[in-house]
């Protein structure tokens, strides 16, 4: 995958499949951002699957480790895995200014400080906002 891709898959119902780590605090708090600010056409076309369960495990294959993830995905309906920042951009055209962050965030002199900044986070997200509680089974 080339780390420098931007482009946005294409909205059709269920065709991409976000995989967050179900356990960081930040991470579900975002996605319940992001499904309560989404348009309607974008947020019927985008699935959210915990990477804490089998169908992440299925739906990554061989990409899956065990554990905490590093970063979130996306996985289009072309099978295509975006990591990282990169997951993230196609998201932002269906949410309010989000074309026009996803131009901000894509411009050569911001590019490489967002992608650091989002390993910065991504590498201290436990330690800042904390972890889900566990529910029993």
């Amino acid at each position: 995958m080339d780390a420098t891709t931007v482009d946005c898959p294409t909205f059709e119902p269920g065709c991409c499949t976000v995989i967050y780590d179900g356990q960081c605090r930040f991470c579900v708090k975002s996605k319940e951002g992001i499904e309560r600010l989404a348009r309607p056409d974008h947020s019927a076309s985008v699935r959210f699957i915990p990477y804490q369960s089998l169908e992440a495990e299925q739906v990554l294959g061989l990409e899956y480790r065990p554990g905490r993830p590093d970063v979130a995905y996306l996985v289009g309906s072309d099978g295509q895995i975006r990591r990282g920042l990169d997951a993230i951009f196609p998201l932002l055209p269906g949410l309010p200014a989000g074309r026009l962050l996803l131009v901000f965030l894509t411009m050569p002199v911001f590019k490489p400080i967002a992608h650091r900044l989002y390993g910065f986070l991504a590498r201290n997200r436990y330690r800042w906002f904390g972890a889900v509680p566990v529910k029993p089974l």
